[in-house]
């Protein structure tokens, strides 16, 4: 019987090493308590941002949506509520982003994008929520407490994910700088 052998890409490399980083951010958030059902910081979104700047909106669709289905696995909520509702809010950012990606740099930038993506985020998990598990229109209370956090945790993780591209930015610079004084030695 023959077997099918897959070798996989320096891109496969490089996809699992930031889904791995996204991971690893996600199961530590796990940990950190929250004062409201849902409101997490979302840190794992800060590598999203960087590759979808660094390499694109397929390479960042990957890394979401495999940190979103092992760390569900690592979580215990595979096919659970709370898989569902990240994987909703995971497929809102990311519909998001795929059409943010067509506006100006100039104005959308990590930060821009980060908050698009937040509120992207938040309304898709609230509607599934209400389509789901609390069919309820009390829920729609809860509209300005997750507002509220989307700002604050899309900022700050934009904030993170600019700092980060611009210290890439700074230290590819350095390299090349490097490599053009040894090869002019």
């Amino acid at each position: 019987m023959p077997f099918i052998e897959l070798k996989p890409t320096e891109e496969d490399h490089r996809i699992a090493r930031y889904a791995a980083a996204a991971i690893v951010l996600s199961l530590a958030e796990a940990a950190i308590p929250s004062p409201l059902p849902g409101v997490k910081p979302g840190l794992a979104n800060i590598i999203t941002l960087v590759v979808l700047a660094r390499h694109g909106f397929a390479s960042a669709a990957w890394v979401t949506l495999l940190r979103v289905v092992a760390g569900s696995l690592l979580l215990g909520q595979f096919l659970g509520p709370g898989f569902f509702l990240s994987l909703s809010g995971a497929l809102a950012s990311l519909s998001i982003l795929a059409l943010a990606m067509h506006l100006p740099p100039r104005w959308f930038g990590p930060v821009g994008l980060s908050l698009l993506a937040s509120f992207a985020h938040i309304c898709g998990q609230l509607i599934l929520a209400r389509l789901w598990l609390v069919p309820h229109d009390g829920l729609y209370y809860l509209v300005p407490f997750f507002s509220v956090a989307a700002l604050v945790f899309g900022l700050a993780n934009g904030l993170a994910a600019a700092k980060l591209l611009e210290n890439a930015a700074a230290k590819s610079l350095r390299m090349g700088e490097g490599s053009a004084a040894s090869a002019s030695s």
